[in-house]
């Protein structure tokens, strides 16, 4: 756990309650889970994750789960997930340049300075081997099939009672447009500013961006910042345009459902997009 770490004594601690590790992540403990072994490369992890700014202000919330892999560099968010065992919560603060560039594989954000660290608040939910994780991918894919027919049901008999005419994507992502132009579409790298509503089938809302009064702004092209629907949706449309997403659940929360438990696994949703701005990154054309 956490607390087993031995800081660096050298490191400068910017901020105060975290110990330092060796290669500079500072990090401390918020509460204690019930695992003793801590994750390793190779391991499957579910995690609650959320990256805020040092000023606090929030960019990306959700539930992940992914396979670690060796730390490509010194101080990588791959480090902060070997530091817990499953039910452990922990506060890490890295250096943004590098896990954008090196780990995101894009552009540091406008809205941070190269010499920044990122808040990253982060629950272990929990940890498997890779043969673990293999076994009970087998045992889900058996029985999905048949809950996939299901949410098909649920989605045709929506499309029907609203008499929407659209045909969905590859993926099954249904993009019904509400606002149109001619605007350049969204490209990897652009910093976006949007307003989203979601809502469930039943009209009911889950969340929503203009009640908060707080557009959501992130670089286009991140990983881990909007549900793969929305990501899709978005590199569709451009600046002032609006549309309407019917957004399957392998598309959406998939079998984990989000992070406060609010919409359950295998749910499919629906999501209003506005795309308020559009600051074009640096390989972005501008014509």
């Amino acid at each position: 756990m956490l607390c087993t770490l031995v800081g660096c004594k050298n490191a400068s601690n910017q901020f105060p309650g975290c110990t330092v590790s060796r290669t500079g992540i500072h990090h401390k403990l918020v509460a204690l889970g019930e695992g003793f072994n801590k994750a390793l490369p190779g391991n499957y992890v579910t995690i609650q994750i959320a990256y805020r700014t040092i000023a606090d202000s929030l960019f990306f919330s959700g539930t992940r789960q992914l396979q670690i892999n060796e730390p490509p560099y010194p101080g990588a968010i791959d480090e902060c997930f070997m530091m817990l065992t499953q039910g452990d919560s922990g506060i890490f603060y890295i250096a943004a340049k590098p896990f954008f560039e090196k780990t995101l594989e894009t552009d540091m954000p406008k809205f941070l300075k190269d010499n920044e660290y990122i808040r990253i608040d982060m629950r272990m939910l929990d940890i498997m081997t890779e043969s673990e994780f293999e076994r009970e991918k087998e045992a889900f894919l058996s029985w999905i099939e048949d809950f996939g027919e299901y949410e098909k049901v649920i989605i045709k008999q929506y499309i029907e009672g609203e008499k929407i005419d659209v045909t969905p994507t590859e993926s099954g992502l249904y993009i019904i447009p509400q606002q149109s132009n001619n605007e350049p579409r969204i490209s990897i790298g652009d910093t976006i500013t949007v307003h989203f509503e979601g809502r469930f089938m039943n009209g009911k809302i889950f969340d929503s961006t203009r009640k908060r009064h707080e557009p959501f702004v992130f670089v286009y092209g991140e990983k881990w910042q909007v549900i793969p629907g929305i990501e899709e949706a978005l590199g569709s449309m451009g600046p002032g345009e609006r549309a309407l997403l019917i957004i399957p659940s392998n598309m959406a929360f998939g079998q984990e459902g989000n992070s406060n438990g609010l919409i359950p696994a295998f749910t499919s949703v629906l999501f209003e997009v506005e795309v308020v701005d559009v600051q074009r990154g640096p390989q972005t054309p501008t014509e």
